[in-house]
């Protein structure tokens, strides 16, 4: 499994953003520089995450963005599904429609059983966790 560079800038400017946590906005242009990331870049990368209430944003003077919810309560799982999509190792997992041999297949209990390995693992680690790293 390899995570694309949406989940990883994300999970980077999620961790700036729990750092600054109840300090007030940060600006997408500090949270970009200071993490190497493309602003342009960014800001497209955090809106999902805005929609999904991970991150909230204020204008105007002062503004910028902020964590939505407490750092632990953000997991590195939502952070991930969100911006990727599902965890799972191939389609069928989440859609056994995908597949006609669904219900005889070895492989298919295989890939269900690591979805589950990962997003236990993903889920137990917190925003909080990660910014102390």
């Amino acid at each position: 499994m390899k995570l694309s560079t949406k989940a990883r800038y994300a999970t980077r400017a999620l961790i700036e953003l729990t750092r600054h946590y109840e300090k007030g906005p940060v600006r997408l242009k500090d949270i970009a520089e200071k993490q190497g990331i493309s602003a342009k870049y960014l800001e497209q990368v955090l809106f999902p995450l805005n929609i999904q209430g991970l991150v909230r944003t204020r204008k105007g003077s002062g503004g910028g963005h902020f964590l939505g919810r407490d750092p632990e309560e953000i997991n590195l799982a939502e952070i991930i599904n969100i911006v990727e999509g599902s965890l799972a190792p191939v389609e069928c997992v989440d859609d056994p429609k995908r597949c006609t041999r669904y219900e005889t297949c070895e492989a298919r209990k295989i890939w269900c059983r690591l979805k589950d390995v990962i997003v236990q693992e993903l889920e137990s680690i917190n925003l909080k966790e990660l910014s102390k790293i």
